[in-house]
């Protein structure tokens, strides 16, 4: 069996008075998992760090520049019977200070919530525990938490 490592997923956020809150994209028809809420995700290209994918994926799909970004103390992970291999995904975090979203065909909506939506919307326990740990991280102080930050300049 093979352990590979080719997709990425970024949980944006941004700061308000009530706290945080977290972008959700509604996947389209045609897509694999159609109607599913997720963060934004995506393919690593064979020229590209998993960070710069994070970068362009949110970009693409959102219209979106993060201000900071950061990699999560998680990783997630899937089983592929078919292909029989595990698949482990890096997990960033990213903050943007606008809200105004240009999405790609690849979603039909998109939802501002707070860390209790998400966690009912996400499908998978991986993904309802990143966004755990990213609000634990940017809300409590004495988070033990260390998120390293990827310098975008």
């Amino acid at each position: 069996m093979k352990i590979i490592s080719n997709l990425i997923e970024a949980h944006i956020f941004r700061e308000t008075e009530k706290g945080i809150q977290f972008l959700l994209l509604k996947r389209s028809e045609g897509q694999p998992y159609p109607g599913l809420w997720q963060m934004v995700t995506g393919k690593i290209k064979p020229d590209e760090r998993a960070h710069q994918t994070a970068m362009r994926e949110i970009k693409e799909e959102t219209g979106l520049v993060p201000v900071q970004l950061w990699v999560a103390p998680t990783v997630n992970s899937f089983y592929e019977p078919r292909d029989e291999y595990i698949c482990l995904i890096p997990v960033f975090a990213a903050r943007v200070d606008k809200d105004e979203i240009n999405l790609s065909k690849e979603h039909t909506e998109y939802r501002w919530v707070d860390k209790s939506a998400a966690q009912i919307l996400l499908a998978w326990e991986g993904q309802r525990k990143a966004v755990q740990i990213i609000e634990d991280y940017f809300l409590n102080e004495k988070s033990f938490f260390h998120f390293v930050e990827i310098d975008l300049h």
